[in-house]
Order: C-alpha cells, then structure tokens, then sequence
C-alpha cells in the first residue's frame, strides 16, 4: 500500500495515461488512515490544534495527487475525465461512480494509452 502511495504521489500532476485499481485504491485507503490518524490527534486537548492545521495541509497537499488518479482511473476503463461530474447527481450519482471505480479496466491498449497491467 505504501509502494502505490509513494508512486502515486510521484506522478503529482499527471493527468494522462492510466492507472490500475491497486493504485487508486491503495492511495484511497491511506489517505482515509493518515486523515483519521490526523482527525483522531485533533481531539488532544491543548495541542490538537496542531493536529488540526496539519490535517488541513496534508487535505491540500493530496487534493491535486488524488485528482489526478481518479482521473487516470477514469481512462483506464475508458471513461473521460468529465465522468467526474456523474457524482453531481443526488444518491445515484456517487454509487454509480464507485461501481465504475472499481470495474477491471479495459484489456488492452485503449485511446487512453497502453494497459498498465502489462
């Protein structure tokens, strides 16, 4: 999980090519562990404050990273990065996105680039 968060944080802005499921979700999921570990050392009386200012920075260190995944996610099963604003539609749009996050990702080669699994 470490490996795809570090590699995820390397391609910073890159908004092109592909990205598989285990680095989206990988990156997910420390992201959720790092802000609760952040959320949860807020609450320390008298130096949570602290805690608190860190989490605000990491949340906007990350923001450019996780957009970028979530939009090379998105090319992987060949979806454009417009397929972001699906989410806007209320109750629906969300669980159809996370069902789209999570399908395989196109075999092959697609107008995206090369299959990152090979």
């Amino acid at each position: 999980m470490i490996n795809t968060y570090v590699e995820v944080l390397k391609k910073y802005a890159q908004f092109n090519g592909r990205s598989r499921r285990k680095e989206y979700w990988g990156f997910f999921l420390a992201n959720i562990i790092i802000s609760a570990i952040l959320g949860s050392l807020s609450l320390i009386p008298n130096i949570g404050g602290i805690f608190s200012m860190a989490a605000g920075f990491y949340s906007l260190a990350v923001m450019i990273p996780g957009l970028a995944v979530f939009v090379r996610r998105l090319h992987d099963i060949g979806k454009k990065w417009t397929w972001i604003f699906i989410s806007f539609i209320p109750l629906v749009g969300c669980i159809w996105l996370i069902v789209l996050l999570a399908k395989e990702g196109t075999k092959g080669d697609n107008k995206f680039g090369a299959d990152p699994k090979q």
